[in-house]
């Protein structure tokens, strides 16, 4: 088990990299240093080639609190291009966690608000327990979920983004489900086994059929039919020509 300020890794023999976040006493809110060695360590990973998955949960009782409180408070005290500049390091994250080439599942054993939230969306897909809770609580500090926007509304589409970005409502693990925001609702104690399940089913797959399957997943759900056509006949030929 690596251990980063932040983080817990470990990546077991099979490839399947466990990473961790690891601030269980602020909820594991996300302040500027968590950002950046999620950053880090997610390039390192993804170009890993002896990493076949990455599982992302959280250390103690939350998944993700959103911002980190003090991180905001010091970004009150800074200039529009400073706050920006903050910003865009949120932004980047979500950017390299959407764009894995890696299947990223989420483990989401705890709470999640606000980027919380945001994590949560840019997993390829997301398992939590049945106890956990949701929100979108940016507008009760006067604030809007911007940065994850992209990647909630994607998720939960432009209803449900309406219905929860508006009013800081707290939402439970069904109601997620409903949303799309995940994928399955398991009991506490077949959390574990369940994940590992989607772990075996992906280690019985090409890795490189994998990455172009999200690569293809990523083209088509944001291109019209013709321009569809064209790159899908392409991706089938280019695959055909590799190992």
């Amino acid at each position: 088990m690596s251990l980063l300020e932040n983080l817990l890794l470990d990546i077991d023999k099979r490839g399947v990299a466990s990473l961790m976040l690891n601030r269980p006493e602020v909820h594991n809110a996300l302040s500027a240093q968590m950002i950046q060695e999620l950053q880090q360590i997610c390039e390192e990973l993804d170009k890993d080639k002896k990493v076949r998955v990455i599982v992302l949960s959280a250390n103690g009782e939350s998944f993700c609190a959103g911002g980190d409180l003090r991180w905001m408070k010091e970004n009150m005290a800074k200039n529009r291009q400073q706050r920006i500049e903050e910003s865009t390091h949120l932004a980047n994250l979500l950017f390299t966690l959407n764009n894995l080439s890696k299947p990223l599942i989420g483990k989401i054993n705890g709470s999640s608000f606000g980027g919380g939230v945001g994590l949560v969306s840019v997993c390829d897909f997301a398992i939590c327990t049945g106890h956990v809770t949701f929100g979108l609580t940016e507008v009760k500090l006067g604030l809007v979920p911007a940065t994850i926007s992209p990647y909630v509304i994607r998720r939960i589409g432009e209803t449900h983004a309406r219905r929860n970005f508006l009013n800081a409502r707290i939402f439970g693990a069904q109601e997620a489900l409903t949303m799309n925001l995940v994928a399955s609702v398991v009991p506490e104690e077949k959390l574990d086994e369940v994940i590992e399940k989607e772990i075996s089913l992906i280690l019985k797959c090409g890795p490189g059929a994998i990455a172009a399957a999200k690569e293809l997943v990523a083209y088509i759900s944001t291109h019209d039919l013709e321009k569809n056509r064209d790159y899908s006949t392409k991706s089938l030929a280019d695959i055909w020509e590799t190992d």
